[in-house]
């Protein structure tokens, strides 16, 4: 008895088969179990999901075989202890890139099978065996859902129906792991390669800023030598020269801070408010209540050397971009839930025109309006990765009456 799934050409056993499995954990370099430990984590659906096949089709024993160049792998199996055999062993072997689901009433009288080790009984003894193709959106077959039993049986229309549709959410499961598996790759590419960049940013800021701080040592050298006041030609040279050192030496600095953070988040339960007063307090402003920057109390599990550094840029931003017609005003607060905690930055500056806001949170993109401060470009796309290392968010509104808001997400943690 035969029903047919896909047309047999749609199918393939590739030359690269266990390179492909590899993308979901099923097989490993070595050839010895999974890829990485944490496809394990999937395996107990895909358990849950063979024991209710065995059950729909009224039999004790169920499995899903996963089939290598040279192997059988049972990656999740019910009635008995999950085993690897050779691929010329497996009865799924035999006919899982059929393109259809076999069903056997008694395999010792079916020629394929009746000298396989799992019927004669040097391995088992099975009698009736249903074997459905795990078959992709991209045509590869990675094995088969099996559900057999050691006395004959005649499944109905329906059980085959079910079994059909279980074998289409193991593959489902499969996919999903493959995903997973694909981000943590790249997540740790990620994680590599920003540490490399810090790296790399710290030897040449360090590197450029030697040169840089003797430049502006003689500079300064000049500017006190008693032959140049501030009537000789020299005296602007120098200022020009010491000007442009200072913002090299600013834009070195950004560019280092933009690079180390985001790495490696070091969570802590962190108060809002206590962190809002460093800030103002390296900043020099006044703090509190009718204060230039006020500050709810919210606890928060975030990384605080980073929240400082997240809330500085943004002060900063609004203290070098504020509007010429209100004195300025900076309001941090926040709120939070199950789903975790979201922080807003809201000042009264000249803000942000809408076609703008995200825009300027790429790395080096100022506006150049009129009036606008020195900066290098980079304090917003610092609190942007800061708030992405944690897995959040940041977006940019307008501030009711004139100016802009961060909202900073902080998803909880699981």
């Amino acid at each position: 008895m035969a029903r047919t799934l896909v047309a047999p050409t749609a199918l393939g056993d590739p030359i690269g088969r266990d390179q492909l499995l590899q993308e979901y954990g099923l097989a490993s370099p070595t050839g010895e179990g999974l890829l990485v430990a944490g496809a394990e984590q999937s395996m107990e659906p895909l358990q849950n999901l063979v024991a209710l096949a065995a059950k729909l089709c009224g039999v004790p024993y169920g499995v899903i075989n996963v089939v290598t160049s040279d192997e059988q792998r049972q990656v999740a199996a019910v009635g008995f202890e999950a085993a690897v055999c050779s691929r010329q062993d497996s009865m799924c072997a035999k006919v899982f890139l059929a393109g259809e689901t076999t069903v056997v009433t008694d395999a010792s009288l079916d020629p394929r099978f009746a000298a396989n080790p799992f019927v004669t009984g040097e391995i088992a003894a099975v009698r009736f065996y249903a074997s459905v193709p795990l078959e992709t959106a991209s045509g590869f077959v990675l094995g088969s859902l099996c559900v057999f039993s050691d006395s004959r049986a005649v499944p109905d229309a329906d059980q085959l129906d079910m079994l059909e549709i279980l074998a289409r959410q193991a593959v489902q499961l499969l996919e999903l792991q493959r995903r997973t598996l694909q981000l943590n790759s790249a997540l740790h590419e990620v994680r590599e390669s920003n540490a490399k960049l810090a790296e790399f940013a710290g030897r040449v800021s360090h590197d450029l800023r030697g040169p840089l701080t003797t430049i502006l040592g003689y500079v300064e050298m000049g500017e006190d030598d008693p032959g140049v006041d501030s009537t000789h030609p020299a005296a602007e040279y120098f200022q020009l020269i010491g000007a442009s050192g200072h913002r090299m030496l600013a834009m070195l600095q950004d560019v280092l801070k933009y690079s180390s953070v985001g790495g490696a988040i070091q969570r802590q339960r962190a108060s809002l408010q206590t962190v809002a007063g460093e800030v103002a307090h390296d900043l020099g402003l006044s703090f509190g209540p009718g204060s230039v920057l006020d500050s709810d109390d919210l606890k928060l599990q975030v990384d605080p050397g980073q929240l400082r550094i997240l809330l500085q840029n943004l002060v900063a931003n609004a203290i070098n971009y504020p509007s010429p017609d209100r004195e300025l005003e900076v309001r941090i607060s926040g709120m939070s839930n199950y789903h975790g905690t979201t922080v807003l930055v809201a000042d009264n500056g000249k803000g942000i025109a809408p076609e703008d806001r995200q825009r300027v949170l790429e790395p080096l993109v100022r506006l150049h309006r009129e009036g606008d401060g020195q900066g290098s470009g980079l304090g917003l796309a610092t609190c942007r990765r800061i708030a992405e290392a944690h897995g959040g968010e940041l977006s940019l509104k307008e501030t009711p009456g004139g100016g802009t808001t961060v909202v900073i997400s902080f998803p909880a943690e699981h």
